[in-house]
């Protein structure tokens, strides 16, 4: 379990959640179809940091699975790529297509993480769709992050909603504590029972990422690629986070950005 925080680290946190709020923010903006690759993105939320002070949670990451760290600040993940994509100067977003913009930030030794799914120009309904439902199935989650409830009210809240929509919630990535460190205890399933799992005290710091499939929930590897992570099916995803801290006032959300935060 991550230790509850105080106000003034949470504080400290909400400085890191605007950085990635505006990061994301200017990638979204700088996507042309036909022209900007992936790369340029993650060249896009590199200047935001350096403009702040402040440091990628992922660039030098090293999982287990890994031999390597990880090289970018972003994980920039396209059509049926679920999370972990890897920005690339050969990757040339086209228009019809979804790219998860997803990035972590530090400020002073504290993180915060956020995602959001884009249309690359104009999108087919079903992918509007998707996108709608999974940003819809957040802020359900979000809305359960209060003191009493539990990890299991969330996940619940989540899945209702996604499989309410006839999609698949991803089962094998979860949400996680933040802090100190970009992934702590506890781990948060965007799916589960409610009343299940620990309880929600005031001072937790969680990622909720609700991960979803237009088809089956299945998410693998590909040969030659030990980060993607893709569809089983080859089916559109769409992946949105927020960090949240759990207050007595409810869900206080740390990403968002310094025009719509406290």
């Amino acid at each position: 379990m991550g230790r509850p925080k105080t106000s003034e680290e949470i504080e400290m946190m909400r400085l890191a959640g605007r950085v990635v709020a505006e990061a994301l923010a200017a990638m979204a903006a700088a996507i042309v179809p036909g022209t900007t690759t992936t790369l340029d993105l993650d060249e896009v939320a590199a200047e935001v940091l350096r403009k702040h002070g402040a440091k990628s949670a992922f660039m030098g990451y090293q999982p287990s699975f890994s031999d390597v760290p990880y090289k970018h600040n972003t994980c920039l993940s396209v059509n049926d790529e679920i999370v972990h994509g890897v920005p690339a100067k050969n990757r040339v977003l086209q228009a019809g297509e979804i790219i998860s913009l997803d990035m972590g930030a530090s400020v002073d030794g504290w993180f915060a993480d956020a995602a959001v799914t884009v249309p690359v120009g104009e999108i087919s309904s079903a992918a509007k769709n998707l996108l709608l439902v999974t940003r819809e199935a957040l802020y359900k989650g979000i809305a359960q992050a209060r003191p009493g409830n539990t990890i299991g009210d969330i996940g619940a809240a989540i899945q209702k909603h996604v499989e309410r929509s006839r999609y698949s919630v991803v089962r094998d990535l979860v949400g996680h504590g933040i802090g100190n460190t970009v992934h702590e205890e506890p781990q948060v399933p965007n799916y589960g029972r409610p009343g299940r799992g620990e309880r929600l005290r005031a001072g937790m710091t969680i990622c909720i990422e609700p991960m979803v499939n237009i088809g089956s929930r299945e998410a693998i590897h590909r040969a030659g690629d030990e980060w993607t992570i893709f569809t089983g099916d080859r089916s559109l995803s769409a992946h949105f986070e927020h960090t949240v801290a759990i207050t007595e006032d409810g869900p206080d959300i740390l990403t968002l950005p310094a025009s719509e935060g406290k």
